[in-house]
């Protein structure tokens, strides 16, 4: 099955050629053709799949007959919505791509940055919308932008969308939004929240599921160390000569670990940044961008930060931290080994994450490859139950005292 068998038009088919797109993902065969005949749609794939491309060309396509060659000023027709700016920014960049032959007129919008140039883009006129929740209703309320003319409503990554607390933002859009309209849903996973929230959007809609989440793509290997906490570090600087790892996109569990990972690798001369929710949105772009241009070797990242990240041909994935949610663990992973290349997964394990790791593997019904070469063997024994609760008791009064301390450290210097 080819892109034209699909019924896909010959401006986007040249655009495709150009990024050397010749055969659809199971997700694109399955949703192209039902949006362009204008059916609503419920899809349920993970990270890697090929959604973006899914709904974006048959959009692009459904505007393109619409709209033509007219040299009007561009009316909106599509609006997506999407959780991140890094995925907005990610989606608007790969319409712009499929769209370069035709006509279409597209802008992305998101909050951390000045609204100044976002406004004017939207005063010239778009025919598609990317955006994110808050900025969207903002813009909207200050009167820069009406949905009155939404012909297709895209919401992506759904269940990532109420993970971070923008429901009363979707239900207000949905007020907002014509009621005649086509409806596009995706979602990686199909918890009963997110199939409530469908049923909201969507009218008679045909369901689609590819890869499911307890699947991990079949073109990523996956490797697993057992290390102690302290020879995390250590472990990490042998993963990355051992493998000769030219870039590698690597997970931490939190902010300041990340920032502590990538403190670690400049002192050992590896080029490394990192991309977390504290950072400006002008960082992390810079971040994202001098790893797609291999300017660094290591992006260091946060679940919630990677979700747009989307880095062609990117081989390697390791998890610093082995997530507690096994799900994550394949969203991580689904980072590499993308459009059918070869990608290579590799977790660091402590032994307070022993129990992670067979949550994860009970998942995905395949046991990870133990690489027994390994300098730094696991020799500690997991916490138990009483450890932990003492442990999390001493934390907390550590922290305590950390505020104290530097409360009274101003209090003497005023």
């Amino acid at each position: 099955m080819s892109f034209q068998q699909l019924g896909v038009i010959d401006e986007i088919l040249d655009a495709l050629q150009d990024k050397q797109y010749t055969t659809p993902t199971e997700i694109q065969h399955k949703a192209i053709p039902l949006i362009l005949d204008r059916k609503d749609v419920l899809g349920c794939a993970q990270t890697g799949t090929g959604k973006t491309a899914a709904f974006a060309i048959p959009i692009i396509q459904l505007i393109h007959n619409i709209e033509g060659d007219s040299n009007q000023k561009p009316i909106l027709r599509s609006l997506i919505v999407t959780p991140t700016r890094e995925l907005a920014i990610q989606i608007e960049e790969n319409i712009k791509e499929y769209s370069k032959y035709t006509s279409i007129k597209h802008t992305v919008i998101f909050g951390g940055v000045k609204q100044g140039k976002q406004v004017e883009r939207l005063r010239r006129g778009v025919h598609i919308l990317v955006a994110t929740p808050g900025r969207l209703l903002d813009l909207i309320g200050q009167g820069h932008l009406s949905l009155d003319t939404v012909k297709l409503f895209v919401l992506d990554e759904a269940d990532r969308m109420l993970d971070m607390g923008f429901i009363n933002d979707i239900k207000k859009l949905l007020k907002l939004l014509p009621e005649k309209k086509q409806s596009l849903f995706f979602s990686a996973t199909m918890p009963n929240n997110i199939v409530k929230l469908s049923n909201q959007i969507l009218k008679n809609p045909i369901k689609i599921e590819v890869a499911a989440v307890s699947s991990a793509a079949d073109t990523v290997q996956q490797f697993l160390y057992y290390t102690n906490k302290s020879s995390k570090k250590s472990l990490l600087l042998h993963i990355l000569n051992k493998h000769d790892i030219d870039q590698v996109l690597l997970f931490s569990r939190t902010k300041h670990g990340s920032d502590r990972i990538v403190r670690d690798l400049k002192k050992k001369n590896i080029a490394a940044k990192a991309i977390h929710g504290d950072k400006a949105q002008n960082q992390r772009q810079k971040a994202l961008q001098e790893f797609k241009d291999r300017k660094i070797r290591v992006l260091v990242a946060t679940d919630i930060a990677a979700r747009g990240i989307d880095i062609n041909e990117l081989k390697y994935v390791i998890n610093y931290d082995v997530p507690n949610e096994p799900e994550t663990y394949v969203h991580r992973i689904g980072r590499s080994g993308r459009a059918g290349k070869e990608g290579i997964a590799i977790s660091i394990c402590e032994p307070e994450e022993n129990s992670y790791v067979k949550a994860v593997e009970k998942l995905i019904k395949q046991k990870l490859q133990v690489i027994n070469d390994n300098p730094f063997p696991q020799t500690e024994k997991p916490m138990t139950d009483a450890e932990k609760k003492e442990w999390n008791k001493e934390k907390q009064r550590r922290k305590q005292e950390f505020f104290a301390n530097r409360k009274n450290k101003r209090q003497y210097s005023r």
